[in-house]
């Protein structure tokens, strides 16, 4: 049998347009087109929103970036709320910037992240926390046995930092004794104008290095002693600068 004499049509048990074969590629065809749409269309608003909200925060920041009907689901406070929670549970500072009114959700948690890489300590910063405040191992003796720190009786002393440019302490300290007290914060910047050294002073006394902990805490400390913010998350309206800072 030459070429010309081959069955058509399915005369050998296959293949024509109404065949199973053709189904099959029918169907490939059509899911080949569901999955080119854009899942927005597929899924709907409140499906898509269902599937955001299982994704981390970067993930969903990459949303935004699709399109704009993307963009509506992906930036929505309903959204960022719940990221927003996650991400200040635990945490012993809520920057103050992320809770001026009228900011968008998603905007909250984008200054939250950026004020928890700022190592740069402001007067907000020490007027809005209390401090607790303890001599280190290189003080002598004496100052160790007042200090509850060091006997391992309570409360731990507490400094508070005021906006004059003073400092306080509770009543009844036996290490304060009531003189008077200041600070300053000292900022130098190279040709470059970044940060050179960045320090806080008591008085005269040496120099506190500034670091801040996991939980957006700080710490401040020289070779005398050691001054740690007290977690105040609860504050209301959040504390330390409104604005960013370098």
């Amino acid at each position: 049998m030459n070429i010309s004499e081959a069955p058509q049509n399915g005369a050998f048990g296959g293949g024509g347009g109404g065949g199973r074969d053709g189904r099959v590629i029918s169907s490939k065809r059509a899911c080949k087109g569901k999955m080119n749409k854009d899942p927005f269309e597929v899924l709907g608003r409140d499906l898509m929103f269902e599937a955001l909200s299982h994704l981390d925060a970067g993930s969903t920041a990459l949303c935004l970036l699709v399109s704009s009907d993307w963009h509506g689901v992906a930036s929505s406070d309903r959204l960022w709320t719940s990221k927003c929670e996650e991400l200040w549970h635990g945490k012993a500072h809520i920057p103050r910037m992320s809770r001026a009114r009228g900011l968008s959700k998603l905007t909250a948690y984008s200054l939250s992240i950026m004020d928890s890489k700022r190592t740069h300590i402001t007067q907000d910063d020490l007027c809005d926390h209390a401090w607790e405040f303890h001599f280190t191992r290189a003080v002598p003796e004496y100052w160790q046995n007042l200090d509850p720190y060091w006997t391992g009786t309570f409360p731990i002393m507490r400094r508070y930092f005021h906006p004059d440019g003073s400092q306080t302490a509770d009543p009844g300290d036996k290490v304060w004794g009531g003189h008077e007290s200041g600070y300053t914060t000292v900022t130098t910047f190279d040709s470059e104008g970044k940060i050179r050294q960045h320090y806080v002073r008591i008085n005269r006394w040496p120099k506190m290095s500034v670091s801040r902990k996991q939980d957006w805490s700080w710490r401040m400390s020289n070779i005398l002693f050691s001054y740690s913010s007290i977690p105040d998350a609860h504050k209301e309206g959040g504390t330390g600068p409104l604005c960013p800072v370098e």
